[in-house]
């Protein structure tokens, strides 16, 4: 998160940005705090600021802490982020980074609401998005760097095992 808080385009929005709350406010701690946008618990809201925060120039790095929680901005990533090239062409090149996570199960398990893992059936949903599970440390930084460098109008999710924040 460091290489991407550095970056001058890029903005950090979601719940537990600002503020900590989640395993991954700890890797935004060194992240200006004018790059980071708190929210409150309004994942679709959310989805569609991404898109509108995008669509000005901004890389937009969206956190939703658990796959579960994305779930409520479906109708904005598929209708909207998924669908924008195919509506509005070539004039406007949204870049997004979509981090969420697999809720970690150890050493207390959530309870099932928050340990889903919901990439596959979105990958097969989206044409002009990437899902990109992070099964070892090593993939991580590629992953990112390689989200915000793109230049094929792809948009990035990243996914995140809550597991391994303890583990590996």
């Amino acid at each position: 998160m460091n290489y991407l808080g550095r970056k001058k385009d890029t903005i950090f929005i979601g719940q537990a940005v600002e503020v900590p709350g989640t395993a991954m406010s700890n890797t935004l701690k060194d992240i200006k705090k004018g790059k980071l946008l708190e929210l409150p618990v309004t994942e679709e809201m959310q989805m569609g600021m991404t898109l509108g925060l995008s669509m000005d120039n901004n890389v937009t790095i969206s956190i939703f802490p658990r796959w579960n929680f994305l779930l409520y901005g479906m109708n904005q990533l598929i209708n909207h982020i998924d669908k924008f090239k195919v509506m509005c062409g070539n004039s406007i090149n949204p870049k997004i980074i979509i981090r969420t996570g697999i809720g970690s199960k150890r050493p207390l398990h959530p309870q099932y609401q928050h340990i889903g893992d919901f990439s596959q059936a979105i990958q097969k949903m989206c044409t002009t998005i990437k899902v990109v599970k992070l099964n070892e440390p090593k993939d991580i930084f590629p992953a990112y760097k390689k989200a915000y460098e793109r230049k094929d109008g792809i948009n990035t999710i990243l996914v995140e095992y809550g597991d391994y924040y303890n583990e590996k």
